[in-house]
Formats: C-alpha cells, sequence, structure tokens
C-alpha cells in the first residue's frame, strides 16, 4: 500500500507510524541476527515477565481494577496457566531457518517470520491475550505492536514495561514489543490494521469486520455463545460440576463460558439438583423476567453486570436468589431463539439459559439453532457417556470445536489434559467469517519459503486415474 503524505497523516496516524518504523528496525534486525536461541530466549523473557508471581498478582490485580471485569484470583491462574501451557506447545518448535528437508519431494522449507505483527486486545483478557500474542510472535522472528482496549491501556502499559526490563536483561530491542499509546482512538487502531504485517484481532466483532476489510492479511475470529448438551447418559454430578467451574472462572468473562444449556427432559430434575448442589439458581417467572429486564433492557449488555461477581450482578439487577450463601450463578429459561430472544446470545455475565429437549436429537437441533443465531463456528459442549453422540454433534452442527465432558472454558483454549493449542483466541472457520478454524497458535506467526528441486517423473497415466471411474459409469 503506498504511503500517504505526511501532510495528509492525522496526528493520531502519525503516531502509530512512527512505532511502525521504529518496530520494523528492530525486526529486521532481529530477524537478520536471529537464531532458534535468540527467538527462544526472548519468547522467555517476554512470558517471564507476566509469569513472575509478584509480577502476575500484581497485574491481575490491577486488569480487575482499570477495567472492572473478571476477578483477581481467577485473573492470576489464567495468567500463568495460558501461558505455561503456551511455553509448552512452542518448547521444541523450530521457527528459524531450515525446519524441514525431504529427499524424496526435493523440497526444503524454511522458517522465515511475518514482519510486524499488529494485535487488537480485548478488556476481558488485557494481560493474558497480549503475552499470548508476543509471545508467538517474538517466538517467531517477529516485533508487535499491541493497541489494548481503552480500559486496557494502564495495565498493557505497566506489562511491556515488566517485558522491557526482560528484555534488558538478554540484550534485546524493546522495540519488538510496544503498544500504541493512550488514549484509545479508531483513527490509531485503523491506522495499525492498514500498516502491519499481520492482524490478530481478538474481542469486539466491530474490529474482527475491520480488520478483515483493511487489506492486511487478518487472523480474527468470531463471537463465542457456547452451548453444552447435557443427555440422559451423563455423570450428572461431574456434568454440573465442571459446568460450575468453567461458567463462574473469572466472572465469565471468557469467550468460552457456558452460555446455554440443553437438557434432555429424562434427566431435567435430576441434573437441576445437582446444579443447585453446585451453586446453581434456577429463576424463573417474575424473578426470571426483571433478571432479562435489567441485563438486555437498555439495548445492549448491561455494563453493571457483565463480568462482575454475582452478589454485584443480583444487586444491579434488583434481584435475590435462594440460598444466596452458597450461590455461585443463575439460570433463566430459554423462551426462545433469536433476536427477539436475547437470552439466546453470548451474556458475557454470571447468567446461562435453561432449554428443554425432548430427547438428544432435539436437543442437537436446539443447539445448532442457537448457534446459527449467534457462535456458529466456535464451540459446542457434550457430557455424555456416548462418544458416537460427540461425533455426530461434529458431523452436523456449525462448529468447529465439540467438547466432550470437560468444563468448557478451560479446554476450548488448550489444556494440559487435552491436545488443543493453548490460545485465548479461537478461530470459527467460515461459519464464524474467520480465515482459520483452529486456536490461532505459533504456526500463524510464520511465512514459510520452500526450495523446490526437480525428483523423478511421477505422472500416472488416464486410464490409472479413471479407470475405477470407467468401470462404474462407463467411458
Amino acid at each position: 500500500m503506498a504511503a500517504q503524505p505526511l501532510a495528509a497523516l492525522s496526528d493520531d496516524e502519525i503516531i502509530v507510524d512512527t512505532l511502525m518504523d521504529r518496530a520494523r528496525i528492530a525486526q529486521a534486525a532481529y530477524e537478520r541476527n536471529g537464531s532458534q536461541e535468540a527467538y527462544d530466549r526472548a519468547a522467555l523473557a517476554a512470558a517471564w515477565a507476566l509469569m513472575e508471581p509478584g509480577r502476575n498478582a500484581e497485574l491481575a490485580a490491577m486488569a480487575v481494577e482499570t477495567t472492572g471485569l473478571g476477578n483477581v484470583t481467577d485473573k492470576i491462574t489464567k495468567n500463568h496457566r495460558k501461558t505455561l501451557g503456551l511455553l509448552r506447545d512452542i518448547r521444541d518448535a523450530r521457527t528459524f531457518g531450515v525446519t524441514t528437508d525431504n529427499p524424496a519431494t526435493g523440497i526444503t522449507e524454511i522458517a522465515r517470520a511475518k514482519g510486524v505483527i499488529g494485535a487488537v486486545v480485548p478488556s476481558t483478557n488485557p494481560v493474558a491475550t497480549p503475552i499470548n500474542n508476543a509471545v508467538n510472535a517474538l517466538k517467531c522472528g517477529n516485533a508487535i505492536l499491541l493497541s489494548p482496549s481503552p480500559k486496557g491501556n494502564v495495565v498493557c502499559e505497566k506489562l511491556i514495561g515488566y517485558i522491557h526490563a526482560e528484555f534488558a536483561r538478554i540484550g534485546a530491542d524493546p522495540d519488538l514489543v510496544q503498544m500504541v499509546p493512550a488514549p484509545s482512538s479508531k483513527v490509531k487502531t485503523q491506522r495499525l490494521m492498514e500498516t502491519c504485517d499481520l492482524l490478530v484481532v481478538t474481542g469486539s466483532q466491530d474490529n474482527v469486520r475491520r480488520a478483515y476489510s483493511s487489506g492486511t492479511p487478518a487472523l480474527g475470529v468470531g463471537a463465542g455463545n457456547v452451548t453444552v448438551i447435557v443427555d440422559e447418559t451423563a455423570d450428572l454430578a461431574e456434568a454440573a460440576r465442571k459446568i460450575t467451574a468453567s461458567k463462574t472462572f473469572d466472572n465469565a468473562t471468557s469467550c468460552s463460558s457456558e452460555n446455554a444449556l440443553v437438557v434432555v427432559d429424562a434427566i431435567r430434575d435430576a441434573f437441576l439438583r445437582e446444579l443447585y448442589a453446585a451453586g446453581g439458581r434456577l429463576l424463573e417467572g417474575r424473578n426470571a423476567g426483571t433478571l432479562k429486564t435489567a441485563l438486555f433492557g437498555g439495548g445492549g449488555l448491561n455494563r453493571h453486570m457483565i463480568a462482575r461477581s454475582l452478589p454485584e450482578m443480583l444487586a444491579a439487577a434488583g434481584v435475590i436468589v435462594p440460598d444466596a450463601d452458597t450461590a455461585r450463578f443463575v439460570l433463566i429459561p430459554g423462551e426462545g431463539i433469536g433476536p427477539d430472544h436475547p437470552e439466546s446470545g453470548e451474556k458475557l455475565s454470571l447468567i446461562t439459559t435453561l432449554y428443554a429437549a425432548r430427547d438428544f436429537d432435539h436437543a442437537r437441533e436446539v443447539a445448532s439453532n442457537i448457534l446459527s443465531h449467534q457462535g456458529a463456528g466456535h464451540s459446542i459442549g457434550l457430557h455424555s457417556s456416548d462418544d458416537n453422540r460427540a461425533r455426530l454433534l461434529g458431523q452436523t452442527i456449525p462448529t468447529c470445536r465439540v467438547i466432550v465432558n470437560q468444563a468448557h472454558c478451560f479446554a476450548t483454549g488448550g489444556s494440559f489434559d487435552n491436545g488443543m493449542p493453548f490460545s485465548l483466541s479461537m478461530g470459527c472457520g467460515s461459519w464464524g467469517g474467520n480465515s482459520i478454524d483452529d486456536n490461532l497458535h505459533w504456526r500463524h506467526f510464520l511465512n514459510t519459503t520452500k526450495i523446490v528441486r526437480p525428483i523423478p517423473p511421477n505422472e500416472p497415466s488416464v486410464d490409472d486415474i479413471f479407470g475405477d471411474y470407467w468401470q462404474a459409469a462407463g467411458k
């Protein structure tokens, strides 16, 4: 893209361009003098900037204080677990120089950096997401320029200060990791989108759409609206425990938090008893109506209820629940699906919508309709002892992930007891309007150059290719 004349740029655009110039200089030197050891060391330095326990605790507290979202204890856990898991995933990855050399194909593959990564990060994870992006970028020879949400500016600046302190210990250029300074503006974010080499966007679907139309290669992720089926073969107590642990983690800030439960009628009452024991409280009648009005009545989600503790959320709604001292989240009945029924969408709060289903096939239909309304491509959960049902969901539901018998928000973005890559950004494929259908991970931050050499010819005859077809259909 041709650069605009300097006089035509706004002050905000000049700020971003200045940072980008510094990032390009730093990245070029980083790649020119690079090695696997240097890339690994820089990635570890950025990770330790957060994982050092004192800094993790400070940054988690600052994140909650400045954004008003989540809780400190769970953010400490998330920051540690997500970063440690990422380091496990990338530890043995080859991201510098020759990565494969195959005499049979005559192809040698060489890992190459993308350049400068532009990363737009959400207020829900203002520390874990920037570190995840920065570690992946540095591991692959890139620089990164972060654009935090307005509420995340202060904690992102503190985090980058700690990264630079770690870089000073290893002699790395601090310009490899920078941020767009406050105050945030759409002009700054747009300029970043237009001038970086690869754009990574997590959070606002408006930002994701802008990213894909920016002219820059973009990795944006779709909306979450996790729906979980509980069938008659499930371990109900275990399902209730896992759903509660997932739903309540960090006050439901995760895009992988359960937003809807679809429960088959045969076990509904028994399951609700288990949920009650685990801390779930079903609201019905006037209480449910009051809660819905409070959460959705202003035309958008009530900011006084999003990602707040249960007492704060209930107080904002003016609702009282039974046995409040042991309550952990609430359920409301699903009265329908679609734009006229906002309870069928993502709620980012300690509220889950409960839908009834006659049987598993009906549950599958309900879940599919919910995801088609919002959250297509992201993920669906299943609590069941029938693995064939998981396969059926994978073959028929518009989803990239079927999470089986797990606490959803811990499993979807990678877990130490499943095989998914650790990530805070889940691609939703074509269903969610995304360019990727897997968890964002280090391979997305690499280019690959292929050296292609001649090999002995491998040209089939026409008969070899069409023989079986002709036999079946005629020549």
